[in-house]
């Protein structure tokens, strides 16, 4: 899973198990179960008990393994394995935000794949341009003013 920054242009890829990103997809896709899985009994009951889910936060990675807190509408933080924590904010339209640490610890620069296209086709025309690709008119023909011979 990459959690998106676009402000930064940057990703932080979080390695999940099958059966999590099963759970966050069908949410994401608004995909419904005959019975509630575990995300939607827990968004259940915050509501029925009149707490929300203010927030998700990534707050710490260690050994490979990101830390997620729960932050509640009454001031309560939970631990939470981070893809936990994500299946329900995505259910909830809560934000997922993580800490600056984690973003300097693992944050990967996105770049946009059009954009390096033409830039390795800009590099190419440098590599091969001659300063005799500018001179004269556009097009390698005469056009006027000079002899004819």
């Amino acid at each position: 899973m990459l959690l998106l920054d676009s402000a930064a242009d940057l990703a932080i890829p979080i390695v999940i198990g099958a059966r999590e990103a099963s759970a966050i997809a069908m949410a994401q896709a608004g995909l419904a179960t005959p019975r509630p899985m575990t995300h939607d009994l827990l968004r259940d009951v915050l509501g029925a008990v009149g707490v929300a889910l203010e927030r998700v936060e990534i707050v710490a990675l260690e050994g490979g393994i990101y830390f997620a807190e729960l932050v509640l509408s009454n001031g309560v933080h939970l631990d939470s394995r981070a893809s936990d924590a994500i299946a329900l904010a995505v259910r909830t339209g809560s934000p997922v935000l993580c800490s600056a640490e984690i973003v300097a610890l693992a944050g990967v620069e996105i770049v946009d794949v059009d954009q390096q296209a033409e830039v390795e086709r800009f590099r190419d025309f440098l590599d091969h341009v001659t300063p005799e690709d500018f001179s004269g008119p556009p097009g390698g023909g005469s056009q006027g003013g000079g002899r004819a011979g």
